[in-house]
């Protein structure tokens, strides 16, 4: 029988966990008796990190992207309603632009409230 026996991932993220068979020293394989993971080289020079971190900082906050309409105030609710909830928005909005081009008075009802003069008429 063998002293570990793998049972898994704890998340996506994690280590796997390795449980102890009865005849192994301790129950649970810790994670400090493992050796550190080696450090990752960085494919960036010092200038472009440097630039990157500068631009970053000056990258404007979530509520101004939202007053300056680029994005959209989810205000918490899940992404599905976001979707949902625009889709309706849209709809609304096309149905009132709809009911108010039918409504739109006609060329000839604008000259005679004296809006329009007859040669500004669009032909």
């Amino acid at each position: 029988m063998k002293p570990w026996l793998y049972m898994g991932f704890t998340s996506a993220w994690s280590l796997p966990l390795f449980l102890a068979s009865p005849s192994s020293p301790s129950p649970v394989h810790s994670m400090t008796d493992q050796p550190p993971a080696p450090a990752r080289a960085s494919s960036l020079d010092t200038e472009t990190i440097h630039k990157l971190e500068k631009r970053i900082n000056e990258r404007p906050e979530k509520q101004e992207l939202v007053e300056r309409n680029i994005m959209k105030d989810d205000r918490g609710i899940a992404p599905k309603l976001v979707a949902a909830r625009g889709k309706l928005e849209r709809s609304q909005l096309e149905d009132k632009l709809d009911h108010a081009l039918k409504t739109r008075p006609k060329p000839e009802e604008v000259v005679k409230d004296g809006i329009l003069h007859a040669d500004e008429v669009p032909s």
